[in-house]
C-alpha cells in the first residue's frame, strides 16, 4: 500500500504530457516537444533545436560527465529541473518526455530571468539568451559557439526522429553581439600547427607541455568520439577538474575543427601515458551509440588532418598506427564505436576522395531512400525523379533491377541515406572511378 502510494505520488508529480519512463507510456517524439512546450511556452522549433544540437534527439545519449537523455541533463540543469518540476531526479534522466519537461522548465525560468514577457516569448529570436545560458559556466565565446549552433539548426532544419523544417532567424545576441562569432576577430585565432584549425587551449592542469620533436616519437593518431557537443567538447577541455584534453576536436555538421593542445605538447586522451606521448589525440563530435553524427563532412575533414599528421611525422597510413581509442592497451572507453567507418575513414587518409555527382531516373516517381545497401533496410525518405544527387561512396549490396539494367552497387548519397545505383545516371556503369568504398 505504502509503494502504491509513492507510485501514485510520483505520477501525479509529472505535468501533463510527461509519462514515467515505461517504454509502453512513452509518446512519440513529437509529442514530448508539443507537450512541453505548451505547459512552459517555450517554442517548439526552438526545443527541438536544442535537443538536436545536444544528442540529435536521442533519449539513450549518455554524455562524458554523465549527462543524460535527449537535453543532455547535467548536474546543474538537472537540479534545476527538479525543483522546477516535482520530478524525482531518476525520472528526468530516465524518461525521455520528462527529460524534454525538464529541459524546458529550465529554459523557461532562464527566459523569465531575461524580463521575456508573454509577447517576446512568441519571438524565437529573443530566446538567444536563455540558450546561451543552458551551455552552463562557460565563456563568451563558447557560450556564443553554442548558441549559434542551436540557431543554426534552425535556420538550416534537420531531419531525424522529428522534422524542422528550415526558417529564416536572425536572433537578438544582446551582451553575446560583441563577441566574435567563433574563429573570428581575437576569438580563437588559427591554429600555428594545423591552418584550418581555430586555437582554443585547453587548461594547463589537463595536458603536459612538452618538446615531443626532441623527446619522443609520435607514431599514433587516436581516434576518438567526444560523448558531447563540439562547444561542449571543448569547454571540458578548459575545465581544470575534467583531467583530460585532446589536440583537436572535429563539428558534425560541417567538419569544423578547434585545437585545444598544441602537436608539440602530451594530451591526456588515450588513458595510457605511453600512448599519450606517442600519438596525437583527435575527438569528433557525437555519441558512439549513433551514427547520425558521422556525417562526410566531418570524415573528410578529419581524414585530411590525418593524412597532413602522417606526413609531418612520418607514421604510416596503416590502420596499426592509425587506432581507435578502444584499441589503446587498458582502454576503458569504447570510441569510436561501431558505426565509425574505417574502411571509408581509411581510403580518405589514404587520398581516395572524390564524389561523385548523378541524376535520379526513375522514369516518372520518386525513388526510395534506404537505411542501408539494400532493399532489406527500411526506407527512410524518397528522392524525386530528375533530381541531383552526390554520391559520397558505394558499396555492394541487393541486386535491382532498374532503369539502367541490373546492378547490386548501392550509393550513399548523406549519413544513413542509400539509393541503388541502377536508378541513377553517374556516367559510369557501377562503381564509380575515385570514389572511396563504403
Amino acid at each position: 500500500m505504502v509503494l502504491h502510494l509513492v507510485l501514485t505520488a510520483v505520477l501525479a508529480a509529472v505535468p501533463t504530457g510527461v509519462a514515467a519512463p515505461a517504454a509502453d507510456r512513452t509518446p512519440a517524439p513529437a509529442a514530448m516537444f508539443a507537450s512541453a512546450s505548451a505547459r512552459y511556452d517555450v517554442p517548439r522549433d526552438l526545443l527541438l533545436s536544442l535537443g538536436y544540437t545536444q544528442s540529435r534527439l536521442d533519449q539513450g545519449a549518455v554524455g562524458r560527465a554523465g549527462e543524460r537523455g535527449i537535453m543532455q541533463l547535467d548536474e546543474r540543469t538537472l537540479t534545476t529541473a527538479a525543483a522546477l518540476t516535482g520530478l524525482p531526479r531518476e525520472i528526468l534522466r530516465t524518461s525521455g518526455p520528462a527529460n524534454v519537461a525538464g529541459a524546458a522548465a529550465v529554459l523557461r525560468s532562464y527566459a523569465d530571468g531575461a524580463g521575456l514577457d508573454a509577447a517576446a516569448r512568441d519571438d524565437v529570436d529573443r530566446w538567444y539568451g536563455p540558450v546561451a545560458r543552458f551551455a552552463g559556466d562557460v565563456d563568451g565565446p563558447l557560450a556564443r559557439l553554442f548558441a549559434d549552433t542551436v540557431y543554426g539548426h534552425l535556420a538550416t532544419g534537420f531531419d531525424g526522429p522529428v522534422t524542422v523544417a528550415a526558417r529564416p532567424v536572425a536572433p537578438d545576441r544582446g551582451a553575446l553581439a560583441r563577441v566574435p562569432a567563433w574563429g573570428g576577430g581575437d576569438v580563437g585565432v588559427l591554429s600555428a600547427d594545423y591552418g584550418p584549425a581555430v586555437w582554443a587551449p585547453a587548461h594547463s592542469a589537463n595536458f603536459t607541455v612538452s618538446s615531443r620533436e626532441s623527446s619522443y616519437p609520435i607514431d599514433y593518431v587516436v581516434i576518438h568520439v567526444t560523448q558531447g557537443s563540439y562547444a561542449g567538447s571543448i569547454s571540458w577541455f578548459q575545465n581544470p577538474a575534467s583531467k583530460v584534453s585532446a589536440h583537436y576536436t572535429f563539428r558534425s555538421s560541417d567538419g569544423a575543427v578547434t585545437q585545444s593542445v598544441r602537436e608539440k605538447d602530451i594530451g591526456w586522451h588515450a588513458g595510457n601515458w605511453d600512448y599519450n606521448t606517442r600519438s596525437i589525440g583527435i575527438e569528433h563530435e557525437g555519441f558512439v551509440d549513433n551514427p547520425a553524427w558521422f556525417t562526410d563532412a566531418m570524415y573528410r575533414a578529419s581524414a585530411t588532418l590525418t593524412r597532413n599528421l602522417t606526413t609531418k611525422y612520418g607514421i604510416p597510413r596503416d590502420r596499426a598506427h592509425i587506432i581507435a581509442h578502444r584499441e589503446v592497451p587498458g582502454a576503458t572507453h569504447t570510441d569510436p564505436g561501431p558505426h565509425w567507418n574505417w574502411t571509408y575513414y581509411m581510403q580518405l587518409v589514404n587520398g581516395v576522395t572524390g564524389t561523385g555527382r548523378g541524376t535520379v531516373d526513375t522514369a516518372s516517381t520518386n525513388l526510395n531512400v534506404r537505411g542501408g545497401p539494400g532493399t532489406g533496410y527500411a526506407v527512410v525518405g524518397s528522392v524525386a525523379d530528375g533530381a541531383a544527387v552526390t554520391v559520397w561512396c558505394q558499396a555492394t549490396g541487393t541486386t535491382v533491377t532498374g532503369t539502367f539494367g541490373t546492378s547490386n552497387v548501392w550509393n550513399r548519397i548523406g549519413v544513413g541515406r542509400w539509393v541503388s545505383d541502377t536508378y541513377v545516371n553517374t556516367g559510369h556503369n557501377g562503381f564509380i572511378p575515385g570514389v572511396p568504398r563504403c
